[in-house]
Parts: C-alpha cells; structure tokens; sequence
C-alpha cells in the first residue's frame, strides 16, 4: 500500500480546483493552517469546518489522502471477498464522500449512494459535487453518527471513514451497531494510523465479531491481535499533491503519505488471507526481510534472492499487501540473522 499512488478521479479533482479558482488561494490557505491546527489541537470537525470556504480547504488539504487511504482498505475487502459485488452504499460521517467516490471507482456498477453528515458546511460543499462525476444522483442527508436518521436504507456496503474518531469512547458500541445492522454484505472502517484509533478499531473487531461479523481484512484471523503493547496495526498509503494541495499547504514534495488504521466485516463467509505484511519491508543485499501477522500470530520472514520463485513472488509486495507465507517463516523474537 505504501508504494502505490493513488488519487480521486480527475472529474472528481477537476470540480474541487474550479470551486478553488473561484474562492481564491490566499483566503484558502489561511483556512487550510486553521483547519490543520485545529484537527491536531483535538477538535473535530464541528468545531474546526464552519463555512464554505473552511469546507473547500479541507477537500483541498485532506480529502486526497483520506480518499487514498478509504481506496487502499477497499481494495484490501475486494481481494479479500472477490466475489464482493454492492449495489448500494451508505457513507456513514460522509464529510465530503471521498470513501463514496473510492468505491464507485472500485465497483462502477455502484447504484444507489447515500451519504450522510452532521456538518452543514460539508454537506453544503457535497451538494455541489454531487451535480458532478463520480457522485451524480448520490441522496444526501443531515444527522449525527451516533443519532443516524431513521429513514436511512440499509445499503449493501457500509463505510465509516475518518468518522468513528469523533465519537465518544461511551457511544461506541451503539454507534457500531447501528452500522452493522444497517450493512447487508460489508461494514468498512477507516481511520487515522494513531495507537489510539487503532485500540477503537480493536474495540469495534471484538463487537463485530461478537455480532456474529467475519473479519475480511486486514487481519488473518479471527483471534485477539498479537501485537504486544506499544505497537499498532497501521498501513500507510502514497499520494500525489495537486497543485493546490502544494499551494495550501506550502509544501514543495510532489506526494505524501497518508498512515491510516481500518476494518473490513462482512456477513459472508470467506477464506482469510494467509498473512498480511505488518511493517515496511527490510531490502538487503541478499534478500527482503518481512514482518507478517499470520494465524497464529506476528512472524518475521527472510526470503533471498537466491530463492528465485520465493523472491520472485514477493519482491513487490509492499506494506499493506496480503502474502503467502514463505515456509521457514520464523518468529519475530528468534530472528538473529546477519543483515549484512
């Protein structure tokens, strides 16, 4: 996942830089500083996205890499689930629907969208995408995650993106089953690669689970998460700036990357992946090094060039990516090998 480049449909992107032409660059960058400010200093959207302008800066600023990171745990639930074919979908805490957006461009024949938000000033900004490509004829809807409105369909695919961060610690488990009862095949959650949003994420596994969920991705199984205190389940994703997004942001670097947590649940059935690779992926001289969670629990695996098919096969896997465990893989706390 760390590898890839992945970035909004360009129909998509073209609307955004024609709202940003016509608000004007100086204004927007001080909204964009405000608005990164205000999201480290712990607030939510509420009380960081007050207007229009606020609205558009963060599409500018952030919807590309939480739109990269929603397309990278898509993906991972599609190659998972292959047989996995929505017809509808609720994004649920829609903000500006960049997880609606990523899904359609995974699942074209994607029909039926609902997107819902507490935010006035998104929804003001979604109404206007809406009249555009790839989120044409989407229903859009007013409510909180945690009092959704009561006449919201069930939809075959359920995302929460960016969303479940803002919920209270209290109101997690109603939250959560709400949106599972409303998902007919899938329930996919997204969220910041933070040591703190990834615990919620192990919080809501062992809910879902418990509501009879099997876990398509990341995880190979089923059982607690083996990583030992002080870790956490985070991947990460690459994206290209836009000019805009350079220009708000003063950055200079053509990409950057976007670290994110995520979940997929569904109602089916499946076989889980063998192993997901957990960490960067060590390049030495001899050979790759990787970290896998596999089912019974995190293992540490050398493959060398030398192994052509084993090498072959896995020398472009990146961080993120489902493998096949190589035979021989050994425990991450008994691997002593030489790294020369």
């Amino acid at each position: 996942m760390s590898a890839g480049w992945s970035a909004p449909p360009a129909e998509f992107s073209a609307a955004l830089a024609k709202f940003a032409e016509e608000a004007g660059g100086a204004e927007l960058r001080l909204r964009a500083t405000r608005i990164s400010q205000g999201f480290r200093g712990g607030q939510g959207s509420r009380e960081t996205i007050r207007d229009g302008a606020d609205a558009l800066a963060y599409a500018l600023t952030r919807l590309p890499a939480t739109y990269a990171a929603d397309m990278a745990a898509l993906r991972a639930l599609a190659e998972a689930r292959p047989d996995f074919a929505p017809q509808s979908l609720l994004d649920a805490g829609c903000g500006l629907g960049g997880a609606a957006v990523a899904a359609r461009a995974l699942w074209p024949r994607l029909a039926e969208l609902t997107l819902f938000d507490r935010n006035a000033a998104f929804l003001r900004l979604l109404e206007r995408l809406c009249a555009e490509e790839p989120l044409a004829g989407a229903r859009i809807a007013k409510g909180d995650l945690t009092a959704p409105p009561e006449d919201l369909p069930a939809a075959d695919l359920v995302v929460a993106s960016y969303a479940l961060t803002e919920v209270p610690d209290e109101a997690l488990p109603a939250t959560l089953s709400g949106l599972w009862r409303r998902s007919l095949g899938a329930l996919v959650l997204v969220e910041p690669g933070t040591p703190r949003d990834y615990a919620r994420l192990m919080r809501a596994r062992d809910l879902l689970i418990a509501a009879g969920a099997s876990i398509a991705a990341p995880c190979p199984h089923a059982a607690p998460c083996p990583l030992i205190e002080g870790d956490w389940c985070h991947f990460a994703v690459r994206l290209p700036r836009s000019r805009d997004h350079k220009r708000l942001k003063g950055a200079d670097a053509p990409f950057e990357d976007e670290k994110f947590s995520y979940l997929a649940a569904t109602r089916s059935t499946g076989s889980s992946v063998a192993a997901r690779i957990v960490a960067p992926p060590k390049i030495f001289k001899w050979g790759t090094r990787l970290r896998l969670c596999v089912t019974n629990g995190i293992k540490e695996t050398n493959i060398e060039k030398r192994d052509k098919p084993g090498y072959r096969a896995i020398r472009k896997k990146i961080w993120g990516d489902a493998v096949d465990p190589p035979e021989g893989s050994q425990d991450s706390r008994e691997s002593q090998e030489s790294e020369a």
